[in-house]
């Protein structure tokens, strides 16, 4: 259980957190944001010390509601929001029995869930939190006697090492680890791209944005700022706010009026705009509607009308919708996605870190079968772990100098928030016995528009029944990394990793340079029926022949691989020849055997007491058989023989595109003590 430090006071005294202390340590970082003004003026106080009465929750949904005070993390508080539409998820983030601060069992120690990297970390604290002046310095809930949200708080600045590191992050984020679920973000403006497709892919359309609004009872929506604009300068930089609601006016109006109700983290109105209180926008309504939409506002509200919206605002960010059962609802279909799979991979530098398509290393990047059972609403997310980078609150790029090392189990916590740019893609195969090269070459049913500095991109798409290949990829090629692959749908489905050969097989490692298809074969020799010995014998004819076809124009660079397997640990003497068949002028298909009687065009004998021999050659195109075969006959074995073929064709010419680097929402609220 990270942080559950230790227990070490006499019967009676109340539990101090070890692992995250009431010091400048769990405060600070690297005293990199405008938090370090206040080093050495925090003071810990626990809920009983602050208020007479607190409670961790309240009956009234308005004092629950979020309110920033001075750390940046109000994308983390726009993801809180989702706890209040969901007693699933509050109570699997919170959850219930814990004592209150009136019982007798109270002992100052609470207990807190976050999803990270595919799994529910439990997260254990004191109720000991930062405050100025007696007072709460970071987030509250709006009456001060609630205290579920600075509580929670503490936890994941626990998860990540410090308060300090709070400051600016992706709301998207910050729903997956709330809910463990996905969250889609949309562009709200063009963002300049050069084509069509990538335009579409990233900004969101009217259309779809109104028939998510649907959602809001359901799921947290989010919208971003990330620069200032004239008229509107009190939105700030770089910051968040919540979406709560729409209402379409057409009904009561001359013309179409959609208004959009908007929630400031900061717990103040913010808009300078014709909708604000006063403004005149409310004069195109009835003065009983106008009221009636004025009256709804609570603190830090403020009507937008939705034109202003898309031009004043940068992003918007939506959660899953979680049903009560725990499982994640389409934003597209409202299908519920029961069906869910997850593995876990790593890109490994020269082995398995093979780059997006623009590199002819692609396709050693790590591959899943994913078999769809029955059509099926698909979504593939894939997750990247945490790199021992981060940016600070100004954007610019910056090494950790120290890990938080007080309780080794936070290592999965998220440090950095520097991630490498992902992409996704997938392709529909036949069968799981596939030609690789070929299958890559041609257009993936599916893909990520570009490869994003996001810490998760994941693709929705509908699939028919079949096996499809997907591959996980960084932009650059030997970018290491380990990730998470997840895989929700409406469908049956079942997912698994294509395991590579092994690294000691022997053919790979000698291969030249270039791209090689690769193929085993597995056979036996049985005495009496396949064990016919080497050509010494007249009983040659009756060992395992393999077919072996070879096309193209000019020679091809050919290398074949008898590996026996010796349970017993002791070689037999093994080798092969390769015969070349004879074309027929009738074009029927020749048996294998008829050219056992020619001479070889390729021989790897003597038969040798080796566990594998291997022959590299080249061939002119035709059809090939390849007899392995013991020295003498009536030896019984199991081998594997090993077919690498050098594929000569031209490069892909794939531009793959780099998504730009991510801005991470923060802003330092003024606090009035």
């Amino acid at each position: 259980m990270p942080g559950d430090g230790v227990l070490s006071e006499l019967k009676g005294d109340l539990y101090k957190d070890q692992a995250f202390p009431a010091k400048d340590e769990s405060l600070f970082f690297n005293y990199s944001t405008p938090l370090a003004h206040f080093r050495g003026e925090v003071c810990w106080l626990r809920p009983q010390e602050i208020c007479s009465n607190p409670r961790l929750f309240s009956d009234n949904q308005y004092e629950w509601q979020v309110k920033q005070g001075m750390l940046g993390d109000c994308w983390f508080l726009c993801a809180c929001a989702a706890l209040q539409k969901s007693k699933y998820l509050l109570a699997k983030v919170i959850p219930p029995g814990q004592p209150s601060w009136r019982d007798e069992k109270y002992r100052g120690c609470f207990t807190c869930r976050v999803w990270q990297f595919g799994h529910w970390v439990e997260v254990t604290i004191d109720d000991r939190l930062p405050c100025l002046g007696g007072k709460l310095c970071f987030s509250q809930c709006q009456t001060e006697d609630v205290f579920w949200l600075p509580l929670l708080e503490k936890a994941y600045a626990k998860v990540h090492g410090s308060y300090e590191q709070l400051w600016a992050g992706q709301v998207a984020d910050a729903l997956v680890d709330l809910t463990g679920g996905l969250a889609e973000r949309w562009a709200l403006k063009d963002p300049g791209r050069s084509t069509e497709k990538e335009r579409a892919g990233k900004v969101l359309e009217k259309a779809v944005f109104r028939r998510l609004m649907n959602l809001k009872e359901k799921c947290v929506m989010s919208c971003s700022v990330f620069s200032s604009r004239q008229g509107t300068s009190e939105l700030g930089e770089f910051h968040a706010f919540i979406v709560v609601d729409m209402q379409d006016l057409s009904k009561v109006s001359r013309k179409e009026i959609i208004l959009l109700r908007i929630r400031n983290p900061w717990g103040r109105r913010c808009w300078k705009g014709p909708w604000r209180e006063g403004g005149p926008g409310w004069s195109q309504l009835d003065p009983v509607v106008a009221a009636e939409l004025l009256s709804q506002i609570q603190e830090g509200e403020f009507w937008v009308e939705e034109e202003e919206f898309f031009a004043e605002f940068d992003e918007i960010i939506t959660g899953y919708p979680i049903t009560e059962e725990g499982q994640l609802q389409s934003l597209y279909t409202d299908r519920v996605l029961s069906h869910t799979q997850k593995l876990y991979g790593s890109w490994v530098r020269g082995q398995s870190a093979g780059g997006c398509r623009n590199n002819s290393t692609f396709p050693t990047n790590p591959k899943f079968w994913l078999r769809v059972c029955e059509p099926s609403e698909v979504c593939i997310a894939l997750l990247q772990k945490h790199r021992k980078y981060s940016t600070d609150w100004a954007g610019r790029v910056r090494n950790w100098p120290r890990l938080v090392e007080a309780d080794p189990s936070l290592a999965d916590g998220i440090r950095g928030k520097n991630y490498h740019a992902v992409g996704l893609h997938i392709w529909k195969v036949e069968k799981k016995k596939f030609n690789l090269p070929k299958t890559l070459s041609a257009p993936p049913i599916s893909g990520t528009v570009c490869h994003s500095y996001n810490r998760e991109v994941h693709l929705h798409c509908d699939l028919s029944p079949g096996y499809y290949l997907v591959i996980p990829s960084t932009f650059l090629n030997d970018a290491e990394g380990n990730f998470l692959l997840r895989v929700f749908s409406s469908g049956r489905i079942s997912l698994s990793e294509i395991k590579l050969l092994p690294p000691n097989n022997g053919v790979h490692e000698e291969l030249p340079g270039g791209e090689w298809e690769m193929l085993q074969l597995e056979g036996c020799w049985r005495k009496g029926q396949s064990a016919g010995g080497s050509r010494n014998f007249p009983s040659f004819h009756t060992n395992p022949c393999f077919p072996l076809s070879i096309t193209g124009i000019g020679q091809s660079s050919v290398k074949v691989a008898l590996r026996q397997h010796c349970p017993d640990n002791k070689c037999r003497p093994i080798g092969f020849h390769i015969f070349q068949v004879p074309n027929d002028n009738n074009n029927m298909k020749m048996p294998l055997s008829s050219c056992l009687h020619l001479e070889p065009v390729v021989s790897c004998v003597p038969h040798s007491y080796s566990q594998e021999v291997s022959q590299l050659c080249r061939l002119t195109p035709g059809n090939y058989a390849i007899v392995p075969s013991t020295y003498l006959p009536d030896t019984e074995g199991t081998f594997t023989v090993i077919i690498a073929t050098q594929i000569d064709r031209k490069s892909i010419q794939i531009q793959e595109t780099l998504g730009q680097r991510l801005h991470e929402v923060s802003f330092k609220a003024v606090m009035k003590m």
